[in-house]
């Protein structure tokens, strides 16, 4: 039988649509001037960061998920874009809201304050801007590449080493930290200058560890499943590349 007719025609169809027309790669998903100009960006944060804060300032979560996302947009991996997305969409844009009360004389958090400090030159607080927008390029690549289900399981195993690293070994605040990165990922408080005193210092990094994955994670992980289509599993990609269509020869395992 053809291959225009019939369920071996649907079949043939479903493969075209997965992998391109005809022979060859299964069509790049993510824009390269996407890729392109994200990498550019990362070329100029990484660095900078580095000789300004020092490492330490990559255990944020915002940070890891810079990086995450970099490898993920290259390598066309819907589970780390998933990964960034599920742990850091709410955060963001709570920073993003944050940010706007700020500039409106009326902060909510304290969490942007560093945003509208004179004494850290306007081009390091411009590459932070990033925190506006990368929820949204998040969004975008999901919506590309699909939403992963093991994103919230895998975001929440990293999140809590991430807490216990910054709560047990990190800098706790301080008066003037400067530029050194001291309460991270606010295992202390929403302050960089002082610790949260209406809790016990255990009790509130207890909630942080319980809150991130289930109040904040959870909440963003079903949101992703029911407005983003679902990820292809690793199977499906691999039957869509062993197809007739994608086989050179035309005679791949049916």
């Amino acid at each position: 039988m053809g291959l225009s007719g019939g369920p071996a025609g649907s079949a043939a169809a479903a493969d075209t649509n997965m992998i391109g027309q005809g022979r060859g790669p299964i069509p790049a998903r993510i824009p390269l001037s996407l890729k392109l100009a994200y990498s550019a960006f990362m070329a100029v944060l990484l660095p900078v960061y580095l000789a300004n804060y020092g490492p330490t300032n990559f255990l944020y979560f915002c940070d890891i998920a810079l990086i995450l996302t970099l490898v993920g947009i290259w390598a066309e991996s819907a589970l780390l874009v998933s990964i960034c997305a599920v742990g850091i969409l709410a955060p963001q844009l709570l920073w993003a809201v944050d940010f706007l009360a700020q500039a409106a004389g009326t902060p909510l958090t304290g969490m942007t304050a560093y945003m509208f400090n004179p004494d850290t030159s306007l081009f390091l607080r411009g590459l932070s801007l990033f925190h506006g927008w990368l929820p949204f390029l998040l969004v975008f690549l999901v919506w590309r590449l699909g939403y992963d289900r093991r994103a919230w399981a895998a975001w929440s195993a990293l999140a809590v080493i991430l807490l216990f690293v910054c709560f047990f070994l990190m800098p706790p605040p301080r008066p003037d930290p400067g530029l050194t990165p001291v309460n991270i990922n606010y295992v202390r408080g929403m302050s960089d200058t002082a610790a949260q005193t209406f809790l016990p210092a255990w009790a509130w990094f207890a909630g942080l560890v319980v809150a991130i994955p289930f109040a904040i994670a959870w909440p963003t992980h079903r949101l992703l499943i029911w407005l983003m289509p679902r990820a292809p599993s690793t199977s499906a990609v691999t039957s869509a590349v062993m197809s007739p269509l994608a086989s050179p020869a035309g005679s791949g395992p049916r």
